[in-house]
């Protein structure tokens, strides 16, 4: 099995850094832009870019972890190449991601006026613990808020509503309970759609759950491969 966790908007593989520490043969990918290269249009694009850089690798058995946009293009993928896949890990996601227009303006806003916009950021990483906090504030500001808005307005235009309950891989939700971008009720839902799907739920976690609490993330994640392993022999 090869696990890969795909970033939210504006963020970069570095969000993933206590995923990729404790889970030693994953990797964490950076999308297009961010802050390398160009920026994908849709979800669609992003999921045929990883779909390539998966075929590129040679991977087989592949478990996508995705978080909020992440999510997003590992449901797409799973709906569209369920077979290049083992399982999916959706975290602070949902089949649905409608953006708040504030949260566009901000990004607008923040495209004329950098310095601004970073101080907006600081209140997001309050849980986050300072080793990572830094790190993530600075690959942000790569980042920068022209790439975050196309990736707010991809999630806008992402909706697998109708069509989650086709997927048929195992697969694992979390949310944190203190969830506000995409609430307990959005876990809940692909919970209920997705046949045979786990939900955790993170007591005091918010968005951004995986830096958060990574121990409970982790174990999380842990529990549920130990399930996939022993599902490939069912008699031992």
């Amino acid at each position: 099995m090869r696990m890969i966790f795909i970033h939210g908007s504006g963020y970069t593989s570095i969000f993933w850094h206590y995923q990729t520490s404790y889970f030693k043969t994953s990797e964490a990918i950076s999308l297009p832009g961010h802050p390398e290269g160009k920026p994908c249009t849709s979800v669609g694009e992003y999921t045929d870019w990883l779909r390539g850089y998966i075929r590129e690798m040679d991977y087989n058995g592949v478990i996508l972890v995705g978080h909020s946009l992440g999510g997003a293009i590992a449901m797409d993928y799973g709906l569209r190449y369920a077979g290049d896949l083992k399982a999916l890990i959706l975290i602070g996601t949902g089949a649905r991601l409608r953006v708040h227009p504030d949260f566009l303006a901000w990004c607008e806003d923040g495209i004329q006026n950098v310095a601004e916009w970073m101080k907006n950021w600081e209140p997001t990483y309050a849980l986050v613990p300072p080793e990572l906090r830094e790190r993530l504030l600075e690959e942000t500001r790569l980042v920068g808020p022209g790439v975050q808005l196309r990736d707010l307005l991809c999630c806008d235009k992402f909706d697998v509503m109708a069509d989650i309950h086709r997927l048929e891989l195992p697969a694992l939700v979390i949310c944190g309970s203190e969830d506000q971008m995409t609430p307990v009720k959005y876990s809940q839902f692909l919970a209920g759609k997705i046949k045979g799907a786990r939900l955790v739920v993170i007591e005091g976690g918010t968005h951004l759950v995986p830096a958060e609490k990574p121990a409970e993330v982790n174990q999380a994640i842990e529990e549920f491969l130990g399930s996939l392993r022993d599902s490939d022999y069912p008699d031992r």
